[in-house]
């Protein structure tokens, strides 16, 4: 069963133009029809490149940005539909870990005060004492010393300002985690460390979590299930394994292509799929499928007239692709353009 639920969930930003900006001329598609489920005590991974709209989907979670259209279904409740207080009182449900650990946090605060201002919002603790005594709790979850109560978060360093970020998330009890980004500004060796103790915390506490990140090692290492997005819309889902083993998409494939092998000669000897040209713009997506223009797959006539369906194909798999099958075994040739350069042999 699923603790939380997006239905074709619409982020759509007005274009303004005018002396006064009082004219609508359009509108970016941020976020354009996204559907996907995360069951109590899973991770759900979500990547893609950047401004494929992976995080402004996160902060629709939390509606943090409006929603124009769809369903934000947290344990049978629709947030999208709920008025401003009672979705302050769901928020303590759903927290967030942010990519930047030192602008996430107040300078002016210690860390005493960052984590019990959630606290004081949401009526957590009867007095300072309770809320301190929950903080260094708290604090020592997730590796830091009752020293740090009284610190500011410039004295840390970058892994001990995100394992910050997590307490506070983690003070407030909530059933959901969205983490975006939440390594790629650490060094690698201290991401394997934050990225162990999400996985601990989950284990002992339960949690349920969406990771956004463009990492797919991270993303693969703590991820149940992966979706992968592009220009606002999920063309590929697959329990994790199944995703890295058999990638259906060409854009999947794309990105699997990118990811460095750590043998020297396996690395210089693969090839790899480079897509032509740049990103469409989520304010004129293209007709059809989104990702024709740059697909080495494309069949001109469907591609760019018909928008192709998440799919199932079995065990859990979701593509968006029109030649998914024929991709796969073989039956439908890469264009010419790019047949010099494919990282997986159909």
């Amino acid at each position: 069963m699923s603790l939380l639920e997006l239905r074709d969930v619409k982020v759509h930003f007005p274009v303004r133009k005018g002396v006064l900006f009082d004219r609508t001329v359009g509108h970016v598609h941020a976020v354009d029809g996204v559907s996907l489920s995360i069951a109590a005590g899973q991770t759900y991974g979500l990547v893609g490149e950047s401004g494929c709209g992976k995080t402004t989907l996160g902060r629709a979670v939390l509606r943090l940005v409006d929603i124009t259209a769809g369903q934000v279904v947290l344990d049978g409740t629709d947030l999208a539909a709920l008025p401003a207080e009672e979705m302050r009182r769901f928020r303590r449900r759903l927290q967030m870990v942010f990519q930047d650990p030192l602008g996430s946090l107040n300078p002016r605060q210690n860390v005493e005060s960052i984590l019990a201002e959630g606290m004081a919002a949401h009526g957590i603790g009867a007095d300072r004492a309770a809320r301190r005594k929950r903080i260094l709790a708290v604090l020592d979850r997730v590796g830091l010393p009752a020293s740090s109560l009284s610190r500011y978060p410039h004295e840390f360093s970058g892994g001990q300002r995100q394992r910050i970020g997590i307490a506070r998330a983690l003070v407030l009890e909530p059933d959901v985690i969205i983490c975006d980004e939440p390594v790629s500004a650490l060094d690698v060796s201290i991401q394997a460390q934050v990225v162990n103790l999400l996985e601990e915390l989950q284990e002992s506490l339960g949690l349920t979590y969406l990771v956004i990140a463009h990492d797919l090692a991270v993303v693969r290492h703590i991820s149940d299930v992966i979706g992968v997005m592009y220009l606002g819309a999920l063309v590929e889902e697959a329990p994790s394994d199944a995703l890295y083993a058999a990638p259906r998409h060409p854009y999947t494939r794309a990105l699997m292509s990118a990811v460095p092998i750590p043998d020297p000669a396996v690395e210089d000897a693969r090839e790899r799929i480079l897509l032509v040209g740049d990103l469409p713009s989520p304010a004129d997506p293209p007709a059809g499928c989104r990702f024709h223009t740059r697909c080495p797959w494309k069949q001109e006539t469907r591609c760019a007239t018909d928008r192709p369906p998440l799919a199932d194909v079995g065990g859990g798999h979701r593509v968006a692709c029109h030649y998914a099958a024929g991709i796969a075994d073989g039956s439908v040739a890469r264009s010419a353009a790019s047949a010099r350069d494919t990282a997986y042999a159909p």
